[in-house]
């Protein structure tokens, strides 16, 4: 055991007086026209390492640099500018004086991708045919470093329109073989517009056949997105998929696509070309899709009654001079593509939806949405339609479908009083200029047939206004001393007309029971105001005279509901519904007289005031 023990000192020894004598023998600065004139001959960019190279020997033998820069041929700015770099270089070639770099760390680098940064050709350079392209070698991957390392780095990304991203605390890992195999491990923080973007990347990619062809297999991708004008809690979650990339052809496809946000999840493909004309084809299936928890959609009040509100962690900044939109800026108009999505159980504005199916295809700034249905309780919807942003003001058409509906969800999915219930049945045309609530509200327009059974209004119950009406008024006849469950449900059917705002009914009619309605009217939706008459007949439940009772139940009762919908008012014209039946039994009575009495002098004084009543 001694002489194990003495045998690994004399190694121990002999390995550090080796390094040590390394170290002094060997002098970093006589590598660095080497490093300077490699990096150039294979990637023509310029490389400046300001300062003394020195030798960094435990825990890895490593060459450290002062502040280093590396920039395209002529360009204005460096491509990547860090404080300090360290080299860890393999032990065996310095033997012979040769450097092999094996890993490259930059700590606080500045990464820019903008057009100050990038190759400018000289001038009075000549200029190759259009149609010509560099080999396939000169344009193949031209990373040869094994291993790359970035801590608390920036990277800066300048858009087309000269708007800038800024990824900060920018982590990376990069590890690759000879076989131009590599291994990806990226984390980093965006902030913009009050927003902050995490994102933490794991990911293998094969570079060996680039820029024909390349493939990746995201293992794992987690973001959280916080900020103004999203969620409080903001949208968090994970994906993995596979990506391939055709160059020749400039196709690609996502395989395999699993994505979970907060508590949504999508699984599918994705494929497409990025040619002139880009396509992208995207199918995919949803187990569970909450769209108010994406967007932050709360119920305002405890029962629902109040409608929707946004849960905002914060507002938006103010913009002095925001950017003019158009539909230029359409994704419809610079792409075309389709989109197949299945969801099992979907969450829309409060509405619990099943089975939900979209089908719809895009050409040249038209959308053609041809099937989208689904089910919500025991109904159906399906509403069809088309979008077109190819001119200047959208235009917008859906044929709805509808199918015993529950109506209470559906108004308060479109912020209307939640005041009527039952199950909805409805076919109809609309069409507007925009695809949001307040938009329906103010600006569509269109026509349906309507059809509302097992309906019930909330506060507004006809049959128990009229009979308390009629009991005010008259002691001869009154209502039932208790209702029975189910008289007040209603089967309605109507007309409507929608036109920027203004929802008439026409050829309203209802039944139950114990009543039959007609009524006309309309509701303003931007003004939340209503203003309907009706015409009631409480056919019945009267007790008492047997002339009034047979009279109220042939007589429609006028009825007028105006004013806001917060605080409705009504208008009951009891009163001349009973006065016609006074005067219809004077009437009676007195011609009953007058036939009696053919002789009587009075009998022609008595003719005039049956006329007169």
């Amino acid at each position: 055991m001694k002489r194990f023990i003495t045998t690994l000192a004399i190694l121990l020894v002999v390995i550090v007086a080796g390094m040590t004598a390394l170290v002094v023998l060997i002098n970093p600065n006589d590598f660095r026209t080497y490093m300077t004139s490699q990096v150039e001959q294979r990637s023509g960019y310029r490389l400046a390492l300001n300062g003394d190279l020195r030798w960094h020997v435990w825990p890895q033998l490593s060459i450290l640099s002062g502040p280093m820069s590396l920039t395209a041929p002529g360009a204005a700015q460096p491509v990547v500018s860090a404080e300090n770099m360290r080299l860890d270089v393999h032990l065996l070639p310095l033997l012979s004086h040769q450097l092999s770099v094996k890993q490259v760390m930059l700590k606080g680098a500045v990464i820019r991708m903008t057009p100050d940064s990038d190759s400018q050709q000289p001038a009075n350079t000549p200029m190759a045919p259009r149609d010509s392209r560099p080999p396939e070698t000169s344009r193949g991957w031209k990373f040869d470093i094994d291993e790359l390392r970035m801590a608390d780095s920036l990277l800066i990304w300048q858009q087309s329109n000269g708007e800038q991203i800024n990824f900060r605390d920018l982590n990376l890992q990069l590890s690759q073989n000879r076989q131009k195999q590599a291994h990806l491990d990226l984390s980093s923080r965006i902030s913009r517009d009050q927003r902050e973007l995490l994102v933490h990347v794991n990911a293998d990619t094969d570079m060996s056949r680039y820029p024909r062809q390349f493939s990746a297999t995201i293992n794992q991708l987690d973001y959280q997105l916080t900020g103004a004008d999203l969620p409080t809690s903001g949208v968090k979650g994970q994906a993995n998929m596979q990506l391939s990339w055709q160059g020749d052809s400039q196709a690609f496809s996502l395989k395999n696509l699993s994505l979970q946000a907060n508590d949504s999840q999508l699984t599918g493909s994705v494929s497409g070309t990025l040619a002139e004309r880009p396509k992208i084809d995207i199918n995919l299936h949803s187990p569970s899709l909450n769209m108010d928890s994406l967007l932050g959609l709360t119920l305002n009040g405890s029962n629902g009654s109040q409608g929707i509100q946004a849960q905002r962690a914060a507002p938006g900044p103010v913009i002095a001079q925001p950017a003019q939109r158009s539909n230029a800026d359409s994704p419809l108009n610079a792409l075309d593509g389709s989109l197949k999505l299945t969801v099992d159980k979907m969450r829309w504005r409060g509405m619990d939806l099943a089975q939900v199916q979209v089908n719809a295809a895009s050409q040249q700034g038209i959308l053609n949405l041809t099937t989208l249905r689904g089910k919500v309780g025991q109904g159906e919807f399906s509403l069809p339609g088309r979008i077109d942003v190819s001119n200047a003001v959208s235009a917008i058409a859906f044929q709805p479908v509808f199918s015993d509906i529950p109506v209470a969800p559906l108004l308060q999915a479109f912020d209307l009083p939640a005041s009527l219930s039952g199950n909805l049945s409805l076919t109809g045309n609309f069409s507007g200029t925009g695809l949001s609530v307040r938009s329906f509200r103010h600006d569509w327009q269109g026509r349906a047939d309507v059809s509302l059974s097992d309906a019930q209004m909330a506060g507004l119950n006809f049959q128990q206004m009229i009979q308390r009406a009629v009991e005010r008024s008259s002691d001869r006849v009154r209502g039932p001393s208790d209702h029975p469950t189910g008289s007040a449900l209603q089967h309605i059917t109507a007309g409507a007309t929608l036109n920027k705002g203004l929802l008439a009914f026409d050829s309203l009619k209802g039944t139950s029971s114990m009543l039959n309605y007609s009524g006309e009217g309309g509701v303003n939706l931007a003004n939340q105001q209503a203003d309907m008459t009706f015409g009631i007949t409480v056919t019945q439940g009267w007790q008492g005279d047997d002339e009034i009772v047979r009279r109220l139940q042939q007589t429609p009762v006028p009825l007028r509901v105006y004013g806001p919908w917060s605080a409705l008012n009504y208008s009951l014209q009891i009163d001349q519904v009973l006065r016609q039946q006074l005067q219809d039994e004077a009437k009676k009575r007195l011609q009953q007289w007058a036939d009696r009495n053919q002789n009587s002098d009075k009998r022609g004084s008595v003719q005039k005031l049956i006329k007169d009543l």
